[in-house]
């Protein structure tokens, strides 16, 4: 678990970096005006053994900060990078991104009529004293009773193939979403809010 560290420095035009490749994390902090560059860490994300989803997603949330860190610990003036790791929750199980056209089929039809939790971990890492902040936030998340054909059409429009969960609640996969209780923007991937009041505590002040 990243530890925290009492320290201070100077935060004047501090650099925020984002440790993913995700396009729909890139354009929650584009739409919400807030400067970063992206950079890909290439994290395994395949569950330890008798790993609950909340230690999976903050695990993995602090290896894509640590890999990220030493790739900008260089640079001139401070930065944060911020790692983040989204699943769906279902009855115990992680349910990540469709192997298969089948198993695409298969979340959808166990998200049916039901709901689920939206889990994710966000890692923050200030350098280069190293000051670091690690939370998780969780949504709740309601589906209407899919019909087959709905299910078929959606899958064949290839949005569930690289989301976790098989759907997109900003996409197509929205149309099934009846309720959200707590962040939306955690559903898409980054809880802006929880994002915003750690980068603010770090001493950013874009």
């Amino acid at each position: 678990m990243i530890q925290s560290r009492s320290s201070k420095i100077e935060t004047r035009e501090m650099k925020l970096i984002l440790a993913s490749a995700s396009p729909r994390r890139a354009e929650v902090l584009r739409n919400a005006g807030i400067a970063f560059e992206a950079m890909a860490t290439g994290v395994d994300e395949v569950p330890q053994p008798n790993e609950s989803p909340e230690e999976l997603v903050r695990r993995l949330a602090e290896n894509k900060a640590r890999l990220a860190a030493p790739r900008v610990a260089g640079r001139d003036g401070p930065v944060i990078v911020v790692g983040a790791d989204t699943e769906v929750v279902l009855d115990g199980a992680v349910l990540g991104k469709p192997a298969s056209a089948e198993d695409a089929r298969g979340m959808l039809r166990r998200l049916s009529g039901r709901t689920h939790s939206v889990i994710t971990g966000l890692a923050a890492i200030r350098l280069p004293d190293g000051e670091a902040r690690t939370e998780l936030e969780t949504t709740q998340v309601s589906f209407a009773p899919l019909t087959p054909e709905e299910v078929e059409d959606y899958v064949a429009s290839g949005e569930p193939f690289d989301k976790a969960g098989a759907y997109a609640i900003q996409g197509r996969g929205g149309r099934f979403v009846t309720r959200v209780e707590g962040c939306y923007f955690n559903v898409v991937g980054l809880p802006l809010a929880r994002l915003y009041r750690i980068l603010r505590d770090l001493g950013w002040s874009g």
